[in-house]
C-alpha cells in the first residue's frame, strides 16, 4: 500500500474537507491516484493529528477541518485582484476570533498588493496554517526581492540601510498609488514578522524593545513575508493604527519609530553626521518621531548635534522623542539640544 505523504496532504486537505465533507476518501483517491486503503488510512490519520474532525457512522462519515488547518495557493501576479483570493479560498476555511481574522485579512490583502505592485515578479504563493495558538501567514513571490527594489528606488547604499528606511512606515516607489502603510503596519499587527529578501533578512518580536533585528535569511530569490499572531492576543487593527496616530484616531500616520540599531552593527558606535542624516531622511512627513537607543553602546558629539541640534532647529514642527538611552548617550543628547 502506498503511504501518502501527510504533510503533502496538509496543504490543501482543509479546504478538501469543507468542500467534500461527505465523499472526502472519494476525493483523496482522486486527486492522488492513491487506493481507497491508503486514502482511508491517510484520514485517519489526519484525524489523530487534529487535520481533520470526524463525525457520523462508520459507513458514512462526515469530515471536517479540525484544530489545524492550512490554506497554500500560487497565484500570477499579473491582474491579481488581492481580495478575491481572500474572500474566495482562504477566509471561508479558517475559524479565527474576528479581531485577529480582521488583522489577518488586512496583512494578507497588504502583502499580496505589495507583491502584484511592486516585486515585478511573475507569481506569488500565498500560505495560511491555524494552529491552537497562533494564525501564521507566509506571502512569498519571485520578484526582485523587497531591499533591491528599495535601494535602486531611493538611491539608498544596502540593505540594512534600505530596512531603516522602511521601518520607518510612508516608504513608497509608487506615491501616487500607495502611501507606504502596508508592510509597516502589517508587521505592528504580528507578534512575530521576518521579511526575507535575496540572501538578507530582518526580524520584528512585539515583545522586544530593540524593534528590529537582523536575521536568518531563506536561501531563495524574490521576497517572503511571515507574520503570525496570537489567537488570544488583546491586540486590534484599530488600536495599532491609533497607536501610530498622534490623535489616536488611526486617520493620519504621523507618528513614528526609529530604531538606531539597523544602523550599525552590534557593540557599533554611531559617530558620525551623515548617519545622523540617515535617520533624519523623511522625518519632516511626520509630526514625532521616537528615537530608539535600544542596543546603541555609543555614539559622538557629531551624531547626536547633527540630529538633536542641526536638524530639530531647521524642523521644529518635528518632536525627537529619544528612548532607551545609557546615561551617557543621554547626557550627549541633552547637551546638543541645549545648545539649539
Amino acid at each position: 500500500m502506498t503511504r501518502l505523504a501527510i504533510d503533502q496532504l496538509t496543504l490543501w486537505i482543509t479546504a478538501a474537507a469543507r468542500e467534500h465533507s461527505h465523499d472526502l476518501a472519494s476525493h483523496l483517491e482522486e486527486r492522488t491516484g492513491a487506493s481507497r486503503r491508503a486514502s482511508l488510512a491517510a484520514l485517519r490519520r489526519l484525524v489523530d493529528a487534529n487535520w481533520l474532525s470526524r463525525s457520523g457512522s462508520e459507513r458514512r462519515p462526515l469530515y471536517g477541518p479540525g484544530l489545524l488547518r492550512q490554506v497554500a495557493r500560487s497565484y500570477t501576479l499579473h491582474g491579481l485582484q488581492e481580495d478575491i483570493p481572500w474572500q474566495r479560498d482562504f477566509a471561508p476555511n479558517f475559524d479565527l476570533p474576528p479581531h485577529v481574522a480582521r488583522m489577518i485579512q488586512h496583512g494578507f490583502t497588504e502583502l499580496v498588493n505589495n507583491a502584484a505592485d511592486h516585486s515585478g515578479g511573475s507569481s506569488v504563493t500565498v500560505s495560511l496554517r491555524q494552529t491552537p495558538s497562533h494564525a501564521q501567514l507566509l506571502v512569498s513571490d519571485d520578484g526582485c526581492g523587497v531591499f533591491d527594489k528599495i535601494c535602486s528606488a531611493f538611491d539608498i547604499a544596502n540593505a540594512q540601510h534600505a530596512m531603516l528606511e522602511l521601518s520607518k512606515g510612508r516608504l513608497t516607489s509608487q506615491p501616487e498609488m500607495h502611501t507606504g502603510r502596508g508592510l509597516f503596519f502589517s508587521s505592528q499587527l504580528a507578534d512575530v514578522f521576518d521579511i526575507h529578501a535575496n540572501g538578507t533578512a530582518f526580524q520584528r518580536r512585539a515583545w522586544e524593545s530593540g524593534g528590529w533585528q537582523p536575521g536568518r535569511p531563506l536561501p531563495r530569490q524574490g521576497s517572503s513575508i511571515y507574520m503570525s499572531i496570537s489567537l488570544d492576543t488583546k491586540r486590534t487593527l484599530d488600536q495599532v493604527l491609533g497607536a501610530w496616530s498622534l490623535d489616536g484616531s488611526g486617520i493620519e500616520f504621523d507618528h513614528t519609530t526609529i530604531d538606531l540599531s539597523l544602523l550599525a552593527g552590534p557593540g557599533q558606535p554611531l559617530d558620525s553626521r551623515a548617519q545622523a542624516r540617515r535617520v533624519a531622511a523623511r522625518l519632516p512627513m511626520f509630526k514625532r518621531a521616537e528615537i530608539n537607543f535600544d542596543g546603541v553602546v555609543d555614539v559622538g558629539h557629531g551624531f547626536t548635534d547633527e540630529l538633536f541640534r542641526v536638524f530639530a532647529k531647521a524642523h521644529q514642527e518635528v518632536e525627537l522623542l529619544p528612548t532607551h538611552m545609557t546615561p551617557r548617550i543621554a547626557a550627549l543628547v541633552k547637551s546638543a539640544q541645549n545648545a539649539g
